[in-house]
C-alpha cells in the first residue's frame, strides 16, 4: 500500500542551526500518528514543512507517492490556539474555508449537519466568547474537518485546556475518528494522549533531531482503563524520548 504522506531524508535548520536531520517516516491512509519528543526538538517544524509554511532543505515530502512543495490543498492545518474570530458566530467561523474558496453556502449546509456530530448543537449563532474552551477547540476542529484537505496536521490542539476538557476532547475525538475517515498527524507532548488516539507513535530525539522509534499501537477497542493498563508500552516511550535505548 502506497503510504499516504511519506517523508525522505528531510532536513532543515533554523538561524543556521540544524533542527532535522535525515528524518524518514510514513503515514498510512486513514491513520491516526503522533510525534513525540521533547519541547524544541522540531515536532511543530514538520508539520509546517508539510503544509508548505517552511521549505526543507534536503529531502523530500510525498501525498500518495507524488512528491509535494510549498503550500498543499492535502493538508488542513489546526494549531494550538483555536483562532476563532470573536466578532463573527461560530458558524461564520467555521465556513471559514467555504467563505475562502467561494463555497460558503455549501460550507453553512454541511456545517449545519455537522453541529451535532461536533457537540454544538444550539451554537450555531453564538459568539466565541459564550463557549467554554473545549466547545471553542470542538468549533476550530469542526472548521478544519470542513476543510476538503485529506491530511488533518493537529499540533497540540488541547494543551491549552485543563486536563478534564483535555480528557473530554480527546474521548469525543477518538469517537470522531471513523466519522471522518481522515489521516491524521498529531504533535503532542502528552505520552498518554498519543497512546490514547493513536495508531502510530513516532519518537524524535536527538540534536539534530531524528525518528529514534516507531510504536505501533494495535488496540482497536480503546478505553481509559485500557489506556491506565499500558504501563509496559509507556515506559519503553519515555525511555525514548529521555534518550535511553531499547
Amino acid at each position: 500500500m502506497t503510504p499516504k504522506v511519506e517523508v525522505r531524508n528531510l532536513a532543515f535548520s533554523y538561524d543556521g542551526r540544524r533542527v532535522l536531520e535525515n528524518l524518514h517516516f510514513q503515514v498510512e491512509p486513514q491513520s491516526f500518528v503522533s510525534i513525540l519528543g521533547t519541547s524544541g526538538c522540531g515536532k511543530s517544524t514538520i508539520l509546517n514543512l508539510l503544509s508548505g509554511v517552511l521549505k526543507p532543505e534536503v529531502g523530500e515530502m510525498l501525498v500518495d507517492g507524488q512528491p509535494i512543495s510549498g503550500i498543499s490543498s492535502h493538508f488542513a492545518y489546526m494549531p494550538q490556539n483555536d483562532l476563532l474570530f470573536d466578532w463573527k458566530t461560530i458558524l461564520d467561523n467555521v465556513c471559514l474555508y467555504g467563505k475562502i474558496h467561494g463555497t460558503l453556502e455549501k460550507a453553512k449546509e454541511e456545517a449545519l449537519a455537522s453541529f451535532e456530530a461536533f457537540g454544538l448543537a444550539g451554537c450555531e449563532n453564538m459568539y466565541p466568547c459564550s463557549l467554554s474552551g473545549g466547545m471553542r477547540q470542538r468549533a476550530a476542529f469542526l472548521r478544519t474537518a470542513l476543510c476538503k484537505a485529506d491530511v488533518l496536521l493537529l499540533d497540540e490542539p488541547f494543551g491549552a485546556l485543563d486536563v478534564i476538557s483535555r480528557g473530554d476532547m480527546q474521548d469525543w475525538l477518538l469517537s470522531m475518528r471513523t466519522r471522518l475517515s481522515r489521516t491524521a498527524l498529531l504533535v503532542t507532548h502528552d505520552v498518554d494522549e498519543a497512546i490514547y488516539l493513536s495508531d502510530k507513535i513516532i519518537v524524535l530525539g536527538g540534536r539534530p533531531a531524528h525518528v529514534v522509534r516507531t510504536f505501533e499501537v494495535a488496540e482497536k477497542n480503546r478505553s481509559r482503563d485500557w489506556l491506565f493498563a499500558q504501563g509496559a508500552l509507556r515506559s519503553d516511550i519515555y525511555k525514548c524520548i529521555k534518550g535511553g535505548t531499547l
